[in-house]
């Protein structure tokens, strides 16, 4: 039996926005109800929520030794999907963190990928994505030179991703990107191939790319924030409101 499995990647110390008391992916932005009671929202939850939306129906959070505080907060399930951790002994960037999965990834299975620290809508963006491909869902910001600006040809194929390159050539950056298992295991027998020289994924993938493997880039994310700093913070909350404000009048 086949599975969709969301990898959240929640190692990283979070040094843009320490000092805090708590795991960076459990800051409480925007709130959510149980039943008729608010309560405030982690971070973390939004990705959840969206991977829920796309079909998720197995989670595995990547922590580090001391993040035990996001065990005990999410525990052993969320919605109908169970949770499994893997600790990443050592950060040492994206694609190791994510390869941290590997042991759990059949090739028939599909893979949803993003980031805790991150707000984005549409909510269902995961669902905008193709399976049976490595996809991305691209968002248009402001300051691409920030990010993971991914450069795509006239059909939507990725011909390069220029990662937090000045000048970048896009204004297009991946919020978050789905495959399956088959090209997960690919693109990490590829990782080791480069003795694990790629920290980030955007030059694993271009790596890829140059060995004739194909991505898609999907032109339909809306909003992306980076919560991982205080402006983000700020940002997010003010994206939040206004999303709620929008969902008001709609009703």
């Amino acid at each position: 039996m086949s599975h969709r499995w969301g990898i959240i990647p929640a190692a990283g110390l979070g040094t843009r926005i320490q000092p805090l008391a708590f795991s960076k992916e459990l800051l409480p932005v925007g709130t959510r109800h149980d039943g008729s009671i608010e309560r405030p929202r982690a971070v973390s939850e939004y990705l959840l929520e969206r991977m829920l939306a796309g079909g998720v129906d197995r989670v595995c959070f990547v922590i580090s030794p001391a993040k035990t505080d996001i065990v005990s907060y999410f525990g052993g399930k969320i919605g109908s999907a169970p949770i499994c951790y893997v600790v990443q002994q050592n950060p040492s960037g994206l694609c190791d963190a994510l390869f941290s999965a590997v042991p759990f990834i059949a090739d028939e299975d599909e893979v949803y990928i993003g980031l805790p620290d991150t707000v984005w809508f549409p909510v269902e963006g995961y669902e905008l994505l193709p399976d049976g491909q490595l996809s991305f869902l691209l968002f248009p910001v402001e300051r691409p030179e920030l990010f993971d600006s991914v450069v795509t040809n006239h059909d939507g194929r990725v011909e390069e991703i220029q990662v937090k390159q000045p000048n970048a050539a896009s204004e297009w950056i991946w919020g978050a990107f789905k495959m399956p298992g088959r090209c997960f295991a690919a693109l990490h027998r590829l990782w080791l191939d480069r003795s694990r020289s790629d920290e980030y994924f955007g030059t694993l993938v271009n790596a890829y790319l140059a060995n004739g493997g194909r991505a898609y880039g999907i032109k339909r994310g809306d909003v992306y924030v980076d919560v991982g700093t205080l402006h983000g913070y700020r940002e997010a909350v003010r994206v939040l409101s206004n999303q709620a404000t929008l969902h008001e009048i709609s009703r």
